[in-house]
């Protein structure tokens, strides 16, 4: 099939802080887009700033006459409500031979069932969750994380292209998702490593931006390091933009699968915990790298 270039026709649901950015990619590049969210807000500002796109009363009229449909959404029991379960979903607006693009974090098992039940009505799903934040969306240069088929990929790969730098087909229905929790497993414990260390650090006297320096000079170096250490912890400016909530959740699905495939993941499960309580203390909307005051807190406790 014919890839999927501007100006090819996309719906797009949910225009939330990674939504908006990503969307704008879109439109940038060209794209004709079919705005909704449950914001009115969000999509007349967006609309606002990109009047080529246009603005609709539900998911299933975002999908009409739309050449694939990307959902951007908290989680994946939200994308199944707009896609197919909740009133005038999208699979109601999309014709056959459509795709649905699940760039939200989902369950991959849910999603496994999701794409099953699209097929039904010819409608193919890529899941493909995204990785690099806030400014990476703003920039285009985003990690996309994609399962299914080879061909489907090839079909969008112009509109994924816009919004990423880094595209890869990990497997089939799922694998994108079951992906980027495990990524996002590894990322959240390289963090608390990160601020733990700090912490300690701090308290024996070592200035803790020379740490972090040190750190990404030597085998210490990690995602946490390069990105978060002196630009979000070190500085207590806490604003890299992905909540502990969302970070909660992630791990959440990360442990569900392992549980799904009756492996036992200890530090897995600690993560799970440690992070739950963190988010407990700290508040669902507080930013993730605030994981390094609730390990100042932990220290305090242990005093």
């Amino acid at each position: 099939m014919t890839a999927l270039a501007p100006p090819a026709t996309i719906a797009f649901i949910g225009l939330g802080m990674m939504g908006r950015p990503m969307a704008a990619r879109l439109a940038e590049a060209g794209f004709k887009l079919r705005l909704f969210d449950i914001s009115q807000k969000a999509v007349s500002d967006f609309v606002g700033a990109h009047p080529t796109a246009l603005a609709t009363a539900s998911p299933k009229a975002a999908a009409q006459g739309a050449d694939a449909l990307i959902t951007m959404l908290p989680d994946g029991k939200v994308v199944r409500q707009a896609v197919i379960d909740g009133r005038d979903a999208a699979r109601e607006g999309l014709a056959a031979g459509a795709l649905v693009l699940d760039m939200s974090s989902s369950n991959p098992v849910d999603t496994q069932k999701l794409a099953r039940d699209l097929a039904q009505s010819g409608v193919a799903l890529l899941d493909a969750p995204v990785s690099g934040g806030v400014k990476r969306a703003v920039d285009g240069s985003l990690s996309i994380m994609v399962g299914g088929a080879a061909a489907d990929l090839e079909r969008v790969r112009p509109v994924f292209a816009a919004m990423g730098k880094t595209i890869t087909l990990c497997g089939p229905a799922g694998a994108g998702h079951a992906m980027k929790a495990l990524n996002n497993y590894l990322s959240a414990a390289g963090l608390v490593a990160m601020c733990e260390a700090l912490v300690v650090g701090e308290a024996f006297g070592l200035d803790p931006g020379t740490m972090v320096d040190v750190f990404n000079s030597s085998t210490g170096r990690s995602n946490a390091t390069e990105v978060k250490g002196r630009q979000f912890v070190v500085s207590r400016t806490f604003a890299a933009g992905f909540t502990t909530g969302l970070m909660v959740k992630d791990l959440r699905t990360a442990a569900d699968v392992a549980s799904h495939l009756a492996l036992n993941m200890p530090m897995m499960k600690e993560a799970v915990a440690y992070w739950a309580d963190a988010n407990k203390r700290l508040g669902t909307a507080a930013d993730h790298t605030e994981i390094f005051r609730y390990a100042e807190m932990l220290a305090a406790e242990d005093d």
